[in-house]
């Protein structure tokens, strides 16, 4: 659910961890973007409301499963380790195969698939014929041929095209043919009288052949002339780097190999990106001088520490690229000047532990974000580039507000902050460039209505006064917005099409307030339909939580959650410590010798949930992924009873065993996230909640658990042993399922329409457990 918007630091929307409308208070006038044909009628959908909470089938146990489907058993293989005196042992320690070829291994990891497959979708399951329901359900809500909205980088509007039927998306542009000043109501003209649509990029073509296909950047050239994009074919998140003229399609010199989805253009001729050590994490900045052999690069920076990870961005006015190497806790800052390469890196933010920085460009000044241990919800600076030590407050540090991001235009700054929980957006006026910067003030912040939601800033052009941002809501399909930073205008130019039928004034969200052990109130976001919820403990809910890393998980819409919040299910998400929702503080109160906050925090929302009538234990469902998939193990080891299914998606539930051994990719740089337990104290605490560690005899619920193979962050062998250890100990009949995707990693399958199939397989649990699927669905 965690997803990477384009916020400036890498350390919200990691990409080496283990993680992851409605329309504004004042009237704003809606400008379509261009025009499409009207969408055709979508296929009829099944009568999706008509089921009741009362039971319509069985549910699952491993009693009950088809009597040809035996749950499989692991063999165990003694192993001891032993640390301060202290033996954990490990029957299963033998499942981890670095190389994933080890025929026993791979032989357990289809056994447990095949069981899978037997009980959810083989021929003697009921629940085969309702998946097939509920996936034509799913997709037939989306628009399969659409476009995103375009965005306009010099003399073309830039966009993504999905075609019908086709898994993956076409990148295009199309040539401005009037020119002048970009405006909130731009049209991108599609007529007789347009030009041409060109085609830059068909990715259901580059996919041919391949069981998994992703792009992880996609940069065009200043002089878009040029594009260089980030190819994997393995979900190991290894990247070959391709460049291309996209007049003619040939491409340049030979591919660039091994290397991160982090690079960026420095001019038309250069290339600057990252590439990982051994242990994957990323330590090396490099440029690339376009046509040369890649063995000739030139090593900008080597990071050596290993608990550092390096990162790029580009300043919005284009002219500087921004090199950080950061940790958990620390981020400094290099930059590079475009139009003077030869003189290399430069030193902006010095390296001083516990103080973390993030910057962009304007005129004759840096503007930088900065967070330490006293400002920890962050301040705003700006200083002269010939003088990067004379610095001077923009934004002060605030007790109830997280200073998270900001975006830079020619006349104006956008500044993303978060108070109470809830992102806001708050544009500033500038002073012309080449005069003196004083503090902010008189901003106009952007309204919303939802009473929970999520804002994300978007590509927008450094030289116009328009600001884009997304907006969606738990009830509020993705919506982007252009605001016209000199009028206050908002224009909707795009809100996500959900086809058969969607109303969102069907739905309510909510915001509550559960109240920890500790006495901390825990914010809840709630959503659900109008008339198909009781309200008096009967209903059907799935909670969702994560609470690692700083992230956000702010409510956002998902058309495929309709197939639960229809069927009477209200869906919640637990914002629980370990998170950033209520500032730094919140994440600090749920990180190392704190960590088990996030747990607590979790039990005690699902407590409220229940006490206040939004389910049942016998109705309550669990949901999370990655780090995520942590909080599930280790609130099912405290609480069993708590809970009637539980999902976890690649989980991260070998805490101790892990983050011992340095060779696997994240330890290292995590020490500051977990803690590190070749120290006693840390040990011990991570040993008591560490799932792997914590399962016992007693009664579990019905559990899913889900693994990719080739998944660099969560090692798969993680979540085996989880199983494995599960099936030997757990002292009920209740089914336990485990999924390994053989050719994919983290992020799963790869296609739009595959991943579609990770949805309606984890519905398909819930619902069955639930008792939810009727035994006919023809």
């Amino acid at each position: 659910m965690p997803h990477c918007s384009l916020f400036r630091s890498a350390s919200k929307c990691s990409a080496w961890s283990r993680f992851p409308v409605i329309p504004l208070r004042t009237s704003s006038p809606v400008a379509a973007f261009f025009s499409l044909p009207p969408p055709l009628a979508p296929p009829p959908l099944p009568l999706v409301a008509s089921f009741s909470h009362t039971s319509v089938s069985s549910s699952i146990s491993a009693a009950t499963a088809p009597s040809m489907a035996k749950p499989p058993t692991a063999k165990k293989v003694k192993h001891e380790m032993e640390m301060f005196g202290d033996v954990r042992a490990d029957d299963y320690y033998w499942l981890r195969d670095d190389s994933r070829s080890d025929p026993d291994v791979l032989s357990y990891l289809k056994e447990e698939n095949a069981y899978t497959d037997l009980v959810l979708s083989g021929s003697l399951s009921d629940v085969k014929q309702f998946q097939d329901q509920l996936y034509t359900e799913i997709r037939g809500r989306i628009k399969e041929d659409d476009i995103t909205v375009p965005i306009r980088r010099g003399g073309y509007y830039y966009y993504k095209r999905t075609l019908k039927g086709k898994e993956y998306v076409q990148h295009c542009r199309w040539r401005i043919r009037d020119g002048g000043t970009a405006s909130v109501f731009d049209v991108m003209s599609t007529g007789p009288e347009a030009s041409e649509e060109q085609l830059i990029l068909d990715e259901n073509i580059k996919a041919e052949g391949c069981d998994y296909y992703s792009i992880g950047a996609f940069k065009v050239s200043p002089n878009n002339k040029l594009v260089a994009y980030a190819e994997d074919t393995k979900g190991h998140e290894i990247y070959t780097v391709y460049i291309m003229d996209i007049e003619n399609g040939t491409l340049l010199g030979k591919p660039l190999t091994g290397i991160t989805s982090y690079m960026e253009w420095a001019g038309d001729d250069s290339l600057v990106y990252i590439t990982m050590d051994e242990i994957l994490r990323p330590d090396k900045v490099w440029l690339h001088k376009l046509e040369t052999d890649q063995s000739n690069d030139l090593c900008l920076y080597h990071e050596k520490d290993d608990m550092f990870s390096l990162d790029i961005q580009a300043s919005e006015s284009k002219q500087y690229l921004f090199i950080a190497s950061e940790s958990k806790t620390t981020r400094f800052l290099f930059y590079l000047e475009i139009l003077k390469l030869e003189s290399g890196l430069m030193a902006l933010t010095p390296r001083v532990s516990g103080i973390d920085t993030t910057a962009s460009h304007r005129g004759n000044h840096f503007f930088i974000k900065r967070r330490s241990d006293e400002f920890y919800n962050s301040e705003l600076l700006a200083c002269p580039v010939d003088n990067v030590t004379e610095t001077t407050i923009l934004l002060p540090h605030r007790e109830s507000v997280t200073l998270q991001d900001f975006q830079l235009f020619s006349d104006h700054i956008v500044v993303y902050e978060r108070e109470n929980g809830l992102p806001t957006i708050t544009v500033y006026y500038l002073s012309p460039i080449g005069e003196p910067i004083g503090r902010l003030q008189n901003g106009r912040t952007v309204d919303f209505i939802d009473p929970v939601y999520s804002v994300d800033p978007k590509e927008s052009q450094f030289s116009s006064t328009i600001v884009r941002y997304s907006y969606s809501s738990l009830r509020t399909p993705c919506s982007v917005y252009d605001y016209d930073m000199k009028t206050g205008i908002s224009v909707l130019k795009k809100i996500e099409t959900v086809l058969g039928g969607f109303d969102a004034s069907s739905y309510v969200t909510e915001r509550k307030w559960a109240v920890a052990s500790d006495g901390t109130q825990v914010p809840i976001s709630i959503f659900y339909k109008k008339d198909l919820v009781m309200l008096d403990g009967s209903d059907p809910m799935l909670l969702y939580g994560y609470g690692s890393y700083e992230v956000c998980i702010d409510p956002s819409f998902k058309a495929s959650r309709l197939s639960l919040v229809d069927r009477g299910f209200i869906f919640a998400i637990a914002h629980i410590r370990g998170g950033g929702e209520m500032g730094r503080q919140w994440y600090e109160n749920g990180k190392l010798l704190k960590k088990k906050n996030t747990f607590t925090d979790f039990i005690a929302c699902a407590e409220y949930l229940i006490e206040n009538k939004y389910c049942s234990k016998e109705k309550l469902c669990i949901n999370g992924r990655s780090a995520g998939g942590l909080l599930i193990g280790a609130v099912l080891n405290m609480r069993p009873d708590l809970f009637k299914v539980a999902v976890a998606g690649v989980p991260f539930v070998d805490v101790v065993t892990t983050m011992l051994d340095p060779s696997i990719p994240l330890t290292t740089s995590e020490w500051e996230e977990w803690g590190d337990p070749r120290k006693e104290e840390f040990y011990f605490y991570m040993k008591s909640y560490s799932p792997v560690d914590n399962i016992k005899a007693q009664h579990y619920p019905c559990i899913l658990v889900t693994a990719g193979l080739n998944d660099p962050r969560v090692l798969y062998s993680e979540p085996a042993k989880f199983v494995a250890k599960l099936r030997e100990l757990k002292t009920d009949d209740n089914i336990l399922l485990f999924k390994c995707e053989l050719g994919a990693g983290h992020f799963s399958k790869s296609g739009r329409f595959e991943k579609l199939e990770e949805d309606v397989f984890t519905y398909a649990f819930i619902l069955k457990e639930l008792n939810m699927i009727p035994l006919t669905t023809s």
